[in-house]
């Protein structure tokens, strides 16, 4: 675990050695959707283009989406909504905005857009293709904005749960291989099955 975290710290400290770029959050909000279903995110004044998420890649967010929203259902929480790929303002004054595959919102979906302190759970699952300056920026992102808890899904590495403690986020729970785990750096305790997750 602390061997992760220190490489998630030197991931987070590379990706914010540049300036911040030149796009506004307004300017992010602005452009028109692509028509070849690519995402497109403001991290820290520039824009990344993501290419149209893979069919696994889908799977395994709405196979996530589905776990949390039964958990959510089974402790009774009907102040959080499970959406996908939404759209969020991180920091006007840091110029961010991400597109999470998975949030738990603690108000009822409405609009295009939601601020970051709408987000009790943001959850990504990374491409292989997501370089790892890109990967840091977003963690980092979400701990500026005060994200409670952030979980990213590597189908190659596992999910990995983060609790977020006094600024920095924490590792909780990894689920690699193996039995179930039950996740409880969440809103709500969530049991996860990697092999069920990941199975394509």
């Amino acid at each position: 675990m602390v061997i992760l975290m220190s490489i998630l710290e030197v991931e987070m400290s590379a990706a914010l050695q540049h300036p911040v770029g030149p796009h506004t959050v307004d300017e992010w909000l602005a452009l028109p959707p692509a028509e070849d279903g690519a995402r497109t995110e403001l991290i820290l004044g520039y824009l990344h283009v993501s290419p149209a998420p893979s069919g696994e890649h889908q799977l395994a967010a709405h196979r996530l989406a589905r776990l949390i929203e039964d958990a959510v259902e089974d402790a009774g929480r009907t102040d959080l909504y499970v959406v996908p790929a939404v759209n969020v303002k991180i920091s006007s004054e840091l110029r961010t905005a991400l597109i999470p595959d998975v949030v738990v919102l603690d108000r009822r979906p409405a609009g295009v857009s939601f601020p970051a302190e709408a987000l009790a759970l943001a959850v990504e699952v990374w491409s292989p293709a997501s370089r790892q300056a890109e990967r840091g920026a977003k963690m980092w992102a979400y701990a500026e904005a005060g994200v409670p808890f952030v979980w990213t899904l590597d189908p190659r590495h596992g999910l990995i749960a983060h609790r977020l403690d006094q600024g920095v986020y924490v590792l909780e729970n990894v689920v690699t291989t193996g039995e179930p785990v039950t996740i409880t750096a969440s809103p709500v305790a969530v049991e996860v099955d990697l092999a069920r997750l990941i199975a394509f």
